[in-house]
């Protein structure tokens, strides 16, 4: 039985009416690579059975500590049904893009039961008239609540129900015997051990807590990470206002060559500086069609994975699901005009912000939330949510982009090849937009989650992506040489006598 870490346990405080913490995916198949060229709803359900085993989160549900005194804990669901958790249905024709993408998005509205294990899966069939994919392809859209995975666990677990191989034998069933969940009184025992434990606890972050301290102040004090004006100055946009409830979604991707060749013309940036170019490149000419792009420039949120190399590696079965991450803040230089002025704008202003973010600690960040008691979080959220805190203060950021990489080869379920994946996550108060960036098999998925009343238009904001991306590429590529120079030879002329 485990206990949800604070940072876990705090996606089940925040949440409320408007606001589901919930993540997934969009996850698009070509079926014609299956054994047979066809794949059974019966078929998925014992392929997913068969793997639960890897994932022991998807047979587990949560336990509240009466009284909320302490964070919730992990149990057994005994009467754990998958057909509960994994539903079908098929798009109405002509089965296109925009439908498939609407379809998610109202799919993604719906709450989470939380009686039960935190996940659900739909397999969307009628993917007919969706440009690019070949007949009979369907798409898979995956909701697991944000206090159960983050962006690199939620990768390994759904790499764990995929194959490298498409006629890859399903595993041997592993035996399942829920495990009794424990009485109140127990729960109560090990929230007073909990309690006992976390003064020494303390002292031991406090003692980590003082260098990381010395070493921001000397940081600051020398100007050494040369914090620009525009990260403490975040303008205010429609990105930064409330929630109805109500998502709409934009997704396009790029191919992975084209992002290194252009990230090759800036001496030491990314892909994920790119990506972040491209994102503010967007966001310039979404608000220009507007009329509300600021002078300032806009700011984003790009969270970093904290997790030990141990952990990492134990991914590989998804083992240690959960969330371990801080994020550092970035300049998107949407008042650049200049594609390629904006792209080393970026770069810098993420260089700067990973030496911040290395001179406390990343990991250090995550672990103060420890000592937050759960009833003080919970409250404060509460509170906040009902004050309308998110838009009364200056806002922090105006938008979120993370990255995770994902595999460079083809996976398999069920037999079909994956074609592409998308990631999805969470809008709330306050931070009305979230980009969630996925590369798979040479190629790198942009979702764009918002709001249905803040982005009525989601079909321009993926054109806006589309033409951000196009403008870089043209802004960094090499310019041709110049033809050589014709020369002329000069007419002899003859003196007539």
């Amino acid at each position: 039985m485990d206990q949800l870490s604070a940072q876990d346990a705090s996606f089940l405080y925040t949440e409320n009416e408007r606001v589901a913490n919930h993540v997934g995916g969009l996850y698009i198949y070509n079926q014609s690579t299956a054994p047979g060229g066809l794949v059974t709803f019966k078929q998925i359900l014992r392929h997913l059975a068969a793997r639960l085993h890897l994932v022991p989160r998807y047979r587990q549900k949560l336990l509240h500590v009466p009284g909320n005194l302490d964070h919730p804990y992990w149990v057994d669901d005994s009467k754990f049904d998958i057909e509960y958790h994994v539903r079908h249905m098929a798009l109405p024709k002509p089965g296109d893009w925009r439908q498939l993408l609407i379809q998610t998005s109202r799919l993604y509205d719906r709450p989470l039961d939380m009686a039960r294990p935190l996940w659900v899966f739909y397999v969307i069939e009628g993917l007919d008239n969706v440009e690019g994919l070949p007949p009979g392809s369907f798409a898979v859209v995956t909701k697991t609540h944000h206090a159960l995975i983050d962006g690199v666990s939620g990768t390994a677990m759904a790499t764990a129900i995929h194959e490298q191989e498409a006629d890859a034998p399903d595993p041997a069933p592993v035996p399942w015997t829920p495990q009794p969940a424990p009485n109140e009184i127990e729960l109560l025992t090990r929230t007073y051990l909990n309690n006992l434990g976390q003064p020494m606890k303390f002292m031991q972050l406090l003692g980590e807590v003082s260098p990381a301290a010395q070493r921001l102040m000397e940081g600051l004090s020398s100007n050494r990470f040369n914090i620009p004006e525009a990260i403490a100055q975040v303008p205010r946009t429609r990105f930064n206002g409330n929630v109805s409830g109500h998502r709409v979604i934009a997704a396009t991707s790029f191919p992975i060559a084209d992002l290194r060749a252009i990230k090759n013309t800036v001496a030491g940036a990314t892909i994920n500086d790119v990506i972040l170019a491209i994102g503010g490149g967007a966001l310039r000419h979404y608000l220009l069609d507007k009329n509300e792009l600021p002078d300032k420039p806009l700011i984003t949120l790009s969270p970093i994975a904290v997790r030990a190399s141990k952990d990492t590696a134990s991914l590989s079965t998804a083992a240690t699901p959960g969330n371990e991450v801080t994020g550092m803040l970035v300049s998107l230089a949407t008042d650049l005009k200049d594609p390629r002025a904006r792209l080393q704008a970026v770069h810098d202003s993420a260089a700067n912000s990973k030496e911040l973010t290395n001179a406390i600690g990343a990991k250090l960040m995550t672990d103060i939330n420890q000592f937050i008691p759960s009833v003080t979080m919970g409250l404060a959220s509460r509170l906040a949510s009902s004050l309308g805190l998110a838009t009364r203060m200056q806002p922090i950021v105006n938008t979120v982009l993370t990255n995770v990489p994902g595999p460079q080869y083809p996976l398999y379920f069920c037999g079909a090849e994956m074609v592409n994946q998308f990631s999805l996550g969470i809008v709330q108060d306050g931070l009305t937009l979230f980009h969630g960036i996925l590369s798979y098999n040479g190629k790198l998925s942009i979702t764009a989650m918002s709001d249905r009343e803040v982005m009525p238009d989601p079909a321009f904001y993926q054109e806006c992506l589309n033409r951000a991306f196009e403008e870089l590429r043209a802004a960094t590529a090499p310019k041709p040489a110049p033809a050589p120079a014709k020369t002329t030879r000069k007419r002899k002329t003859t003196k007539s006598g």
